[in-house]
């Protein structure tokens, strides 16, 4: 699978430790930054990871900062993208079975590195059902229906 990883300077540790992980499980991994624990503005790395997984670049995304909800917060600024913010396995499960999330969001100072590969993991391996779920996703992108 072709994967996205993005982070702010807090979660560059993690982004590194996860981007290794993912390249060991077999996945193609595109890191995009930042390469520093030098500050950054974690929405300009969250657009970029968002902006990649709309065009279908990337299959799906990973979004890291100290806590996950700023980069959280933008990813999702992109209709095309469901990015849900998760710190244990079932959650990260439940959000691409009922809610077909391409994105995952997680905090590192929050969530332990064995905790973020097992989320990974099951959000890796879960398959969305569809079903009375699908309408409901198509909602997200288009508020209309």
């Amino acid at each position: 699978m072709r994967i996205a990883i993005a982070s702010d300077h807090a979660a560059i540790d993690l982004k590194a430790e996860l981007r290794e992980w993912l390249i060991e499980q077999g996945h193609e991994v595109a890191d995009l930054g930042p390469e520093t624990t030098d500050s950054v503005d974690y929405p300009d790395f969250g657009y970029k990871l968002a902006a990649v997984v709309a065009d279908g670049t990337a299959e799906r995304g990973v979004a890291l900062c100290g806590s996950g909800i700023g980069i959280s917060m933008s990813v999702n600024r992109n209709p095309a993208v469901r990015c849900a913010l998760v710190s244990e396995p079932l959650s990260a499960s439940l959000a691409r079975e009922h809610n077909d999330a391409n994105c995952i969001a997680m905090g590192a100072r929050l969530t332990g590195s064995d905790m973020a590969k097992a989320c990974l993991a099951a959000f890796l391996e879960t398959e969305f059902a569809g079903g009375r779920h699908q309408r409901r996703v198509d909602k997200l992108s288009n508020p209309e229906i």
